[in-house]
């Protein structure tokens, strides 16, 4: 077996690691890898927004196909889109409604009942108008200087390698080095995939990060041997940067900060005056202060409102049903099925939804009566996570808007549906700490689909997720 293996070329630079398989070295055990310097990388669990954007994206074609395999769900399951493509169709309409109304396009929302990947996209624009310094007047020079800079390197550090001569594979290495000052930012919005994030960023925002991935997108074209390949050359190996909407996360750090010892956070009633102030600032691109003196429910009526207007649901129509059917299934495979279909979601709704059940997780966690160190009753916001989800299912999980304003569960689906959709985000809540984690199985499958294709792509991501675990 292992002579085998060593005859093919790929196999030749990056080696699985089995049981009794001496080309090991010695024994590892199960989803360990061999990099091409020879360190043996055991694959752990990693957060969702650690994985590469690349990483995800054949994430996604792994879950989807697991699914199909191991878990008969009774309905078709396809991948959803981030939104792109039907966002030009959006903007036009917005476009003819601007020029009847004899409007400016700055006035179109940019927040409230447009795609989330707009909203994202919107954040990003008023951010580099926020750090011009940063983001303005970037000398296309720069670039040029620092990946010749780039290249003298490589040529002086394949000198001193014995490994492949791949593009990649010298860039991955030489990104560990010290950046040159002139370190150019991350590509442009139209070259990432689901936009760039406005509020956190993940750990690799580094000017190292950055320089590898300006190089890595500055590569000449090649030959590509299927499309799955030349669809990957626009992806970056770096982690895409956290997407969650500015009107997202202000709600819930102000909800986290003054409204969790509210009785009955998000039933009971709100200033509509006053939400829709807060809208229109937020619509208008403008730069809200949240603090003491804005109302709890205010706040917490603008998040619901913000969920609800979304033309296209957190959870995506797309996966509805499959979502659905996941109640039918026994309790273990529920939280299987469940999180194999987050991993479908496109990056901005899958960390969206991630800050979301993360803040509900907090709500629910301060629900009952508690004493703080003195000995003094603190009162609970009486909000379980069964009581969460009856709130928020409705919102999350639909497969058409209800004109109801309230929109209550009976107008999203038949009553028979509710259950099942309360169901569901009752589950995300509850297990949302693992939801979001990457177990070492279906890494394993990500790393061997892309040896298929790039074995030196997979020595890099070795290397990056050694240096990650130590």
């Amino acid at each position: 077996m292992t002579q085998f293996l060593h005859s093919l070329p790929l196999v030749g630079k990056i080696t699985i690691c089995r049981q009794g398989d001496p080309s090991s070295g010695r024994f590892v055990g199960a989803f360990t890898w061999n990099s091409m310097s020879g360190r043996s990388v055991r694959l752990k669990p990693v957060p969702l927004q650690s994985l590469s954007e690349l990483e995800r994206v054949r994430l996604q074609e792994v879950a989807f196909s697991r699914l199909l395999q191991e878990y008969n769900l009774g309905c078709q399951i396809t991948i959803p889109k981030d939104g792109q493509k039907r966002k030009k169709s959006l903007r036009r309409k917005l476009d003819s409604l601007a020029k009847e109304m004899s409007k400016d396009k700055e006035a179109m929302p940019q927040a409230f009942g447009i795609l989330l990947s707009q909203v994202i996209s919107n954040d990003r624009t008023h951010k580099q108008r926020q750090e011009p310094q940063r983001e303005e007047h970037r000398d296309p020079s720069d670039l040029v200087s620092s990946l010749l800079h780039l290249t003298s390197r490589k040529s002086t550090k394949d000198k001193e390698l014995s490994s492949s001569n791949s593009s990649l594979s010298s860039t991955s290495e030489t990104a560990t080095e010290s950046p040159s000052p002139s370190t150019p930012e991350a590509a442009p919005h139209t070259r990432r995939r689901g936009g760039v994030s406005v509020d956190c960023i993940t750990d690799l925002d580094d000017n190292q990060s950055r320089l590898l991935e300006a190089l890595q997108l500055s590569l000449p074209a090649e030959t590509p041997s299927n499309r799955k390949k030349q669809r990957d050359k626009k992806l970056s190996l770096n982690p895409i940067y956290r997407q969650v909407p500015r009107v997202v996360e202000m709600c819930c750090l102000h909800l986290e900060k003054y409204g969790l010892q509210t009785v009955g956070i998000f039933r009971v009633g709100s200033s509509k005056k006053r939400v829709r102030q807060l809208r229109e600032q937020c619509d208008l691109g403008m730069e809200v202060q949240l603090d003491e003196a804005n109302s709890v429910h205010d706040v917490a009526a603008l998040l619901k409102e913000f969920l609800r207007d979304m033309p296209e649901p957190l959870l995506t129509r797309e996966l509805y049903t499959a979502f659905l059917n996941t109640m039918l299934l026994d309790h273990p495979d529920q939280e299987s099925t469940i999180q194999l279909l987050v991993y479908l979601l496109p990056p901005c709704n899958s960390d969206t939804l991630q800050r979301l059940l993360e803040f509900l997780a907090t709500v629910t966690a301060h629900a009952e009566d508690s004493q703080d160190r003195d000995g003094h009753e603190i009162t609970g916001n009486k909000m379980t996570s069964l009581n969460l989800a009856t709130v928020f299912g409705p919102n999350l999980l639909h497969k058409q808007k209800s004109s109801d304003k309230e929109f209550t569960v009976q107008s999203v689906a038949r009553a028979e549906e509710s259950t099942a959709i309360i169901g569901v985000v009752h589950s995300m809540i509850t297990t949302y700490e693992t939801l979001f984690m990457v177990p070492p199985d279906l890494q394993n499958e990500v790393l061997m689909s892309l040896l298929e294709t790039d074995p030196d792509v997979v020595d890099y991501l070795l290397r990056r997720k050694d240096s990650q675990h130590s």
